[in-house]
């Protein structure tokens, strides 16, 4: 850490290396030090990436036979429901996947917020759903009308995520959703039928 006087600055660190500490091992085992974490950061995104995309292909399945329209690089997918009205489902920066319906020219109803957290590290979950909860936060604000949070650990206590995160209003455990069957799965298959109208 940098100390300064007001005139000159120096960094007490480097005066306590001797010249024979400063050699290419010294060198390397620092580099490590500043890109390890760099790296583990790069793969962090692309794990919750990759969850992001899986719980967007399990939509994509359950509205199949209602789309209508999907952009070549799947980012975005458009289905008509039974009202005939368009609904998008599609990735947003924050939250992950938004599903909005048209209700007139560019004119939308936010119907639901999904927050996708594809960490498995069990120790960091509760971090994890302090971060959905705050851009559940800013969800709600937008007029969503649901906000739904999906994690990727199996473990997780269920009663302390809902108190860490009380705008979430459905928590999905993503090795639930990915399974296609049992109670969790068809329970946010029926919601997103219902949310957004489809003719089943």
């Amino acid at each position: 850490m940098w100390i300064c006087d007001g005139l000159t600055c120096k960094l007490p660190l480097a005066e306590e290396l001797s010249s024979e500490n400063l050699n290419s091992k010294f060198i390397d085992d620092l580099t490590l030090l500043t890109i390890g974490p760099q790296l583990r950061g790069a793969a962090n995104v692309e794990k919750g990436t990759a969850g992001i995309i899986d719980v967007f292909n399990i939509i994509h399945t359950i509205v199949e036979k209602s789309i209508t329209a999907s952009e070549s690089n799947k980012s975005k997918i458009t289905i008509t429901n039974a009202a005939d009205r368009k609904v998008l489902i599609e990735f947003a920066s924050d939250p992950d996947i938004v599903i909005r319906e048209e209700i007139g020219k560019n004119h939308y109803r936010n119907i639901v917020a999904i927050e996708v957290k594809g960490g498995k590290d069990f120790s960091n979950i509760h971090n994890r759903v302090g971060e959905a909860e705050k851009s559940h936060q800013k969800a709600k604000q937008n007029g969503y009308v649901e906000c739904w949070t999906v994690v990727n650990v199996d473990r997780m206590d269920i009663e302390t995520a809902k108190k860490e995160s009380p705008t979430t209003n459905k928590f999905y455990i993503m090795s639930q959703l990915v399974s296609t069957k049992g109670t969790e799965y068809q329970d946010f298959k029926e919601n997103i039928i219902s949310l957004t109208g489809i003719k089943v």
